[in-house]
């Protein structure tokens, strides 16, 4: 569900209780338990006629004529929301049918996590996602997603769910997947789109699809960000001018290990189009041309990092959050990783394919979280 978050979170779940000091967790249509990356939605009609429905039954009387899209949220909706039902309206058609719902799931609220001081703001998260494009808001109570109190049958995140931030929250993913899996029956969707924000939410939500078999599409949309680069969240309206400062840092991090992975790839590439580097390094060193010889020497060494070099992401990534710690307010770090979306674990060496780098720190009483999808060992 999208939380209140940067418009990323499982249903009632996917994301983390978006209040001050506790943790957090948020391309073009994939296949089932998979997903590709939606291009950006056009600016969609508000709906003449938006239905507001509490019960299951209201839900399961409509038979849309097009596919039905859901939006899965806990409400508190921002720009970053508005962009995830944007983008299901593209997905949808003019004949499908938009689903948003809106449900602070008690599952996912761990000891500490004040459940009572989440904000709702339903009145407004209607206006919100009518404005967006959404048919319903499907806002069920608490007795209607759970009739007989505490389910004692749940579904559990396994490994994936016990590391980064399922290690910080134990047993957070566990009432996320629980909670989705009870909103896709409820709703019944075709496709069901989840922010990027929160990566590993979206990665145990889609294995969860995978391995028990929903008959559903599960779709990723990109991190919606604010003009300074931070990831949007609700969680940043309790940053003073200082913490957001600071804040900063982890979205400058995760872009200055892009930028290092990005001047990687590229060396490489230069060097598998001469593959002779090492020679030139002599022979530009012989003629005095020092300046060229540096530069062939650069493509040189990208030769043995292999396609991978992600203890180099790593580092610079690094370098940019030990920066921020000395600020003040400073950032705490809980963790950097660069992980497989497959199963959350430190890539090795000589990884090729897709990676996410992500990191989480407290400003203040402010926990963060945010990443970016990287593909190690792609051709030029």
């Amino acid at each position: 569900m999208q939380d209140a978050t940067g418009a990323h979170t499982a249903p009632g779940t996917t994301g983390t209780p978006e209040t001050p000091g506790t943790p957090g967790t948020t391309g073009t249509p994939g296949t089932t338990g998979t997903s590709g990356t939606p291009g950006t939605p056009h600016p969609p009609t508000p709906r003449a006629t938006l239905l507001l429905l509490h019960t299951a039954a209201d839900l399961r009387a409509r038979t849309p004529v097009g596919r039905r899209v859901v939006v899965m949220t806990m409400g508190a909706l921002h720009e970053g929301h508005a962009t995830l039902v944007r983008t299901a309206r593209q997905t949808a058609g003019p004949d499908g049918e938009v689903v948003v719902t809106v449900f602070v799931n008690p599952l996912q609220f761990g000891a500490g996590e004040d459940l009572d001081r989440y904000p709702r703001t339903l009145e407004a998260d209607i206006k919100i996602a009518s404005q967006a494009g959404a048919d319903v808001v499907f806002a069920p109570s608490v007795e209607e997603v759970y009739p007989g109190g505490e389910p004692q049958v749940r579904v559990t995140a396994g490994p994936m769910g016990s590391v980064l931030e399922g290690a910080t929250r134990p047993g957070h993913f566990d009432g996320v997947l629980t909670v989705v899996a009870k909103l896709l029956h409820l709703t019944a969707p075709d496709v069901a789109l989840f922010g990027q924000k929160d990566a590993q939410q979206l990665a145990v939500i889609r294995r969860m699809v995978r391995d028990l078999n929903f008959p559903v599409e599960i779709v990723g949309v990109p991190t919606v960000r604010e003009d300074d680069g931070l990831a949007r969240s609700s969680r940043n309206r309790y940053l003073s001018p200082e913490e957001r400062r600071t804040a900063l840092g982890l979205s400058r991090a995760l872009f200055a290990g892009r930028d290092r992975h990005a001047a990687q790839e590229a060396l490489r590439a230069r060097a598998a189009l001469d593959p002779a580097t090492h020679a030139r390094v002599d022979g530009l060193n012989a003629l005095g041309e020092a300046r060229a010889a540096a530069d062939a020497h650069a493509v040189a060494q990208a030769v043995p990092a292999g396609p991978a070099g992600p203890d180099a992401v790593r580092a610079a990534a690094r370098q940019v959050l030990d920066e921020a710690r000395r600020l003040r307010p400073p950032l705490v770090l809980d963790y950097l990783a660069l992980v497989d979306p497959a199963d959350f674990q430190e890539i090795s060496p000589g990884h090729q394919g897709e990676a996410i780098l992500a990191v989480a720190a407290k400003v203040g009483t402010t926990r963060l979280i945010d990443n970016i999808p990287l593909t190690f060992g792609a051709r030029a």
